[in-house]
């Protein structure tokens, strides 16, 4: 076997294999006696059919196969010997064959890049310092009562705070109506920042009856591409305005809420301890978001492509199973829509990979049980949690990796420039990232 790599462009490569015809026709040989033997052709009892008869019959199929069998075969102890760490699944380009002579065939495929992280000591990363207070506590007691409230209706204008409305809007730009931008009867909950900036402001000091019009800009970056920026006027029905009606923090209600013994004491005390529970992970999260983004910026890498198709294929079938009543219209978009989130996301998952990797960092069984305690912790029975996790090895591996990124953003810390940044609850939580 005569074996040649080439790099056809970036991390795409080009593997040209000759294989000598002996050991080709001695494997086409030794199938046909097998097939020989196994083989039903009319007029002959099973396995007694002629060579030559076999060989008219079954030639063409067994060349393939044999073929087929000693590309895939050879190229894989080709890169094993050459040490070639695979990206993408192979695509083989088989020659022409002819019988009594060396058959050759190319194989294509993108390898992974050389990675070394770059300028970590130049990185600086806020990590947020925050400490939960018995304000915070009241504050989420309060959103605890608006969920629990009920509406009433007034004949008050209508205000920024503790107001929802019912309203008709018609929206239009230069007096066309565009897609998305009608509702008949939609609830406006004022203060949540649910529409576009300015439609909010422009319902504010209305009655009951009113009958107006809201002009607005669309923001720069809205996610309609086609809106963007662009002026649009609202014909405004007001039909009706609710101010909202906080429970008092009764027994009865803390019950509801899941205190059994009905007491505010506890009721704060769980409170506080789903608040603790909720800071450590949104302060980690935004210490990763924060670090990936440095990392990206610092970290510039050629990415195999068949990685980037296949984290799009991920993003797209999350977008079709978010919005599942609309899988028609969700499944039309376009693939350039995901690409640079999708490259984005190779590439932190190249760099963690990498730091995972040289450091050989695991994953134990006592990490992995701590992590499932905090987890559990949040639901009624967390032994039942538990045992659930520990019988399905999808959840458990899906946990594993998220301990290993947060050991590879440790290490990262321990490299980079931290500066710790005092905040207050309220305002870590409107800043928490998405991931």
């Amino acid at each position: 076997m005569q074996v040649s790599i080439e790099t056809t462009q970036g991390l795409g490569r080009r593997a040209t294999i000759t294989l000598i015809a002996d050991p080709i026709e001695a494997a086409v040989k030794n199938r046909l006696i097998k097939k020989a033997q196994n083989v039903r052709i009319d007029g002959f009892r099973k396995g007694k059919a002629p060579m030559d008869i076999v060989k008219r019959h079954y030639s063409v199929e067994v060349l393939q196969y044999v073929l087929g069998d000693m590309m895939e075969r050879n190229f894989f102890d080709a890169i094993e010997k050459e040490n070639i760490n695979l990206a993408s699944p192979p695509s083989y380009l088989p020659g022409e064959y002819k019988k009594g002579e060396n058959f050759s065939y190319s194989v294509e495929f993108e390898v992974y890049p050389d990675i070394e992280l770059k300028n970590l000591q130049d990185i600086e990363v806020e990590r947020p310092i925050v400490e939960i207070n018995d304000a915070d506590v009241d504050a989420m007691l309060e959103t605890l009562c608006k969920q629990q409230a009920s509406w009433q209706e007034t004949n008050d204008v209508v205000k920024a705070k503790d107001h929802r409305v019912t309203v008709d809007f018609a929206g239009s730009i230069d007096g066309v109506e565009f897609e998305g931008g009608s509702e008949t009867d939609f609830i406006l909950v004022m203060g949540e920042n649910e529409m576009i900036p300015g439609f909010e402001e422009g319902i504010l000091d209305h009655k009951t009856g009113d009958k107006f019009i809201i002009e607005t800009n669309f923001p720069e970056d809205y996610q309609v591409e086609k809106l963007r920026g662009k002026l649009a006027s609202f014909d405004i029905v007001l039909k009706k305005i609710e101010v909202r009606q906080l429970p008092e923090l009764t027994e009865e209600l803390i019950k509801k809420l899941g205190i059994v013994d009905g007491s505010l004491v506890n009721l704060r005390g769980e409170v506080r301890k789903n608040m603790e529970r909720e800071l450590k992970n949104t302060v980690r999260n935004s210490i990763k978001t924060k670090i990936i983004k440095e990392l990206l910026k610092s970290n510039e890498i050629d990415v195999p492509k068949a990685l980037v198709e296949k984290e799009i294929d991920a993003l797209h079938g999350q977008i079709i199973r978010r919005f599942s009543d609309n899988k028609t219209s969700m499944s039309g978009l376009p693939r350039k829509l995901f690409e640079e989130k999708a490259r984005q996301r190779v590439v932190v998952g190249l760099l963690f990979a990498e730091i995972i990797s040289k450091n050989d960092l695991k994953v134990d069984k006592a990490l992995l049980d701590k992590r499932l305690s905090e987890i559990a912790s949040a639901y009624e029975n967390p032994q039942q949690v538990i045992d659930y996790y520990n019988n399905n090895e999808e959840l458990l591996n899906n946990i594993r990796s998220a301990i290993l990124e947060e050991q590879a953003v440790e290490y990262i810390l321990d490299k980079v420039k931290v500066i710790d940044k005092k905040m207050n609850f309220t305002e870590l939580m409107s800043q928490a990232p998405t991931m």
